[in-house]
C-alpha cells in the first residue's frame, strides 16, 4: 500500500520550492502537457525511487549524464532502470570512445541540475544544445514516462508521447535512439 499522495499538475503552494522546479511546471503547463506529481523526501538513487515509481504506476528510468574523455561532448542517456550500463555498449553506437560520467560542474552549467536530480527536464536549460539526448529503444515500449522536475524532492509522470513530441521540440532537442543490451543478452 502506497503512502504517497498523487497530485495532478503543479503545486498550489510554492513556498520552499526552487525556481528551477517551478520553471519545469510552467513549461509543461504552457505546452499543455498533463502530468501527475508526488512530493517526497530527497531521493538520490534509483533504489530510493522504487516506491514513488510504483505509486505512479511507472517503470524506473535511469538518467545518466555522460561525457567523452576530453569533456567536449556531453550526453544525457535515458534507459530502463533495471538495465546495467556499460560504456562499451554505447560508445560504438554514438561514435564516442571513452565515455565517463560527467562532473557536477558541467551538470549545473548545462542543465541547471545537481547530482541525484538528473532529468530530461534539465534540457530546457540547455539553450546552446551542448547536451545530446540518448534514449534506449526499450523505453519506447512504455506509455508513461517519469522523472524529477529538476529537483529530487518531487517526481512527475507524463505520457511518453508528450515528452517526445511536445517537450523535446519545445526545448530544441532531438533524441538519438540506441540499443543497449539486457543483462541476459551480455552473459
Amino acid at each position: 500500500m502506497s503512502t504517497y499522495q498523487i497530485f495532478h499538475g503543479r503545486p498550489v503552494q510554492t513556498d520552499g520550492r526552487k525556481e528551477k522546479e517551478l520553471r519545469v511546471y510552467e513549461l509543461l503547463d504552457e505546452l499543455g502537457i498533463s502530468y501527475d506529481r508526488i512530493d517526497h523526501e530527497e531521493m538520490n538513487t534509483i533504489e530510493a525511487c522504487h516506491g514513488v515509481d510504483e505509486a505512479l504506476g511507472i517503470h524506473i528510468c535511469k538518467n545518466l549524464f555522460l561525457c567523452n574523455r576530453q569533456q567536449t561532448q556531453f550526453y544525457l542517456l535515458l534507459l530502463p532502470g533495471e538495465k546495467k550500463f556499460r560504456t562499451k555498449d554505447l560508445s560504438a553506437q554514438i561514435g564516442s570512445a571513452r565515455l565517463s560520467f560527467a562532473g557536477a560542474e558541467a551538470m549545473e552549467r548545462f542543465l541547471d541540475i545537481t547530482p541525484g536530480s538528473v532529468s530530461v527536464m534539465g534540457l530546457m536549460n540547455d539553450r546552446e544544445q551542448r547536451v545530446q539526448l540518448l534514449i534506449d529503444r526499450d523505453l519506447l515500449k512504455e506509455e508513461w514516462f517519469g522523472c524529477h522536475p529538476c529537483m529530487n524532492t518531487s517526481s512527475i509522470r507524463m505520457r511518453l508521447a508528450d515528452m517526445l513530441k511536445l517537450f523535446l521540440p519545445a526545448v530544441k532537442h532531438e533524441a538519438i535512439y540506441v540499443n543497449l543490451p539486457d543483462e541476459k543478452e551480455t552473459e
